[in-house]
């Protein structure tokens, strides 16, 4: 297992949530106590966010890289215009890296001081992204970590965790299924999961999808 070891943390982490997170909770306390939120209603509301609307714009990245040879290569050479080509930027997504999995390497996604994740490409981060025992296990036992997502990889193959900072942001290429070679690029996109560009997954296989 490698870590990225320059992972610069002079920026404003904190274990405290932002002024407008603060103000946003503050807000949905008061309306659910007045009886005007449904709390259910909204953790659905995020929960698509989370899982469905956001990673589709990963989604489409990912699929194009496998359906489009010179994407790909611009992608893994700069994430960041290549991701921009496709409409994806903007803030939490202005320094993007590309990593790719391949059946020698693994990647997986973490921020260990806080929870920098690419908004724009992943929508909002799952709570167990940004939950302190995943930042620290996820560094110290990868591969454990990964068994208790579903995850088993061989032995043989290298796990490589990249520390996220607010400088830089990663967004995993998980393989490409075999028997998805006469899929479009929409198919392909329905194949990739949002633990699959976090690291903690793989895509889908065509019948399973």
């Amino acid at each position: 297992m490698t870590k990225k070891d320059h992972h610069d943390h002079d920026h404003a982490h904190t274990l405290l949530p932002s002024d407008p997170v603060l103000r946003a909770k503050a807000l949905e306390t008061l309306l659910v106590g007045k009886g005007l939120v449904d709390p259910a209603a909204v953790d659905a509301i995020v929960d698509t966010f989370s899982n469905d609307i956001g990673p589709r714009n990963g989604a489409h990245v990912v699929a194009r890289s496998w359906s489009d040879p010179d994407y790909r290569a611009r992608l893994l050479a700069d994430g960041t215009a290549a991701m921009a080509e496709l409409g994806y930027s903007g803030m939490q997504g202005e320094h993007m890296v590309a990593v790719e999995n391949s059946d020698q390497v693994h990647n997986v996604v973490v921020c260990t001081l806080c929870s920098c994740y690419p908004w724009p490409v992943l929508g909002l981060p799952p709570v167990w992204f940004k939950s302190p025992e995943y930042r620290a296990r996820v560094v110290r036992e990868p591969r454990a970590v990964l068994s208790e997502f579903g995850l088993e990889l061989p032995d043989d193959v290298e796990i490589r965790v990249w520390d996220s900072t607010a400088e830089i942001r990663y967004l995993v290429v998980p393989q490409r299924p075999a028997g998805c070679e006469a899929l479009d690029e929409a198919a392909l996109a329905d194949l990739v999961t949002r633990d699959s560009m976090i690291g903690t997954g793989v895509a889908m296989n065509p019948e399973t999808s």
